[in-house]
């Protein structure tokens, strides 16, 4: 294998945030393509291999060009294009940033990070009903959120509707003190999170109390049509098939539909069928109805999320009968003690 070098133009101003602290993403580089990286007087210097080369060529770059653009580089930014360079598709990495869905009150500004999450925006926009499908972490809820709240700023809807199958995830709460919000809330915490971070608190309780945005527990859609709204239904493997039958029937004119769940965490008793696995198989040939499926190459949390993600998903697809067996143990001791 023959070893050439590369000379690399990139601007002294950035090299800090494109090598990372102590170099980091600068060691994840080499390591990944098996190169080295040489910075002398000014001048960055890549030695390896002409795939690896060239790979590492394109991913600082990119990485440059992210940062030109007054982004934070992250670890996220990092490995995403390493992978990216693999399959040939480094300019994707620009592509995907150029997208802003809206900013947040700190006027950060909300994008999608992965080609998964650009095509799940793209159907948000596009379709009238879109299921978002794929483990934690990879920004089903914050990114519809967002859509959701970009939509109400631009008077594309008049009112967001936050809602969730009010279930434990496993544990028996028992009697919740306090009124019937109160009681529900811990069910919806993670939506009210995602609207301060966006909206803002006070912007956020303005709106409530006005009716404009409503988050409530998926059992009082029944019996409504809901018109010019944006809603965002989380969690929807926890729906029963009637529930989400309920949900989807409620949709009237000038609404916009975003369904997110994990197949993988489901909380539902061992004999109920899931309304989203349900829903996936029915509506799978329904025109106006996107299916986006994310997976653990999209998840833009903490590198170790990803790695948990990926760990779990193998060990499921060689043990099939891991999860459900510890549900079904679970359920039968419930049963007992009830």
């Amino acid at each position: 294998m023959s070893v050439v070098e590369s000379i690399i133009d990139l601007p002294a101003e950035y090299c800090g945030m494109i090598f990372g602290q102590f170099d980091e993403y600068a060691k994840e580089i080499e390591r990944t393509l098996k190169v080295d990286i040489i910075v002398r007087d000014g001048v960055v210097k890549v030695i390896g291999s002409e795939s690896g080369v060239k790979r590492a060529a394109g991913v600082l770059k990119d990485l440059c060009e992210l940062a030109k653009r007054n982004n934070q580089v992250t670890r996220q930014n990092v490995d995403y294009a390493l992978s990216l360079s693999f399959e040939d598709k480094e300019e994707a990495l620009l592509e995907i940033d150029s997208d802003t869905v809206c900013r947040t009150i700190a006027g950060k500004p909300i994008k999608p990070k992965t080609l998964g999450q650009k095509q799940y925006v793209d159907s948000i926009r596009d379709k009238m009903i879109v299921f978002g499908i794929g483990p934690a972490g990879t920004g089903k809820t914050y990114l519809a959120m967002a859509m959701a709240i970009q939509a109400f700023k631009n008077n594309e809807v008049n009112k967001i509707i936050l809602t969730r199958p009010a279930i434990e995830a496993g544990e028996k709460l028992g009697f919740l003190p306090g009124d019937l919000q109160s009681k529900v809330d811990p069910y919806l915490r993670p939506l009210y999170d995602a609207l301060f971070q966006i909206m803002g608190a006070e912007s956020f309780n303005a709106n409530m109390e006005k009716g404009l945005i409503e988050v409530a527990p998926l059992a009082y859609m029944r019996g409504r049509t809901l018109d010019n709204a944006f809603i965002i239904l989380d969690e929807a493997q926890n729906t029963t098939p009637a529930q989400m039958k309920m949900f989807l029937t409620r949709i009237g004119f000038g609404s916009k539909v975003v369904v997110t769940g994990d197949q993988t965490q489901k909380d539902l008793p061992r004999d109920v069928t899931s309304g989203l696995d349900i829903a996936m198989k029915v509506l799978s040939r329904v025109d106006e109805i996107a299916f986006c499926k994310l997976t653990n190459k999209d998840v833009v949390r903490h590198p170790l999320v990803q790695k948990i993600v990926k760990a779990y998903e193998d060990y499921e697809n060689k043990h099939p009968d891991m999860m459900n067996g510890r549900n079904n143990d679970r359920n039968r001791k419930n049963r007992h003690y009830n």
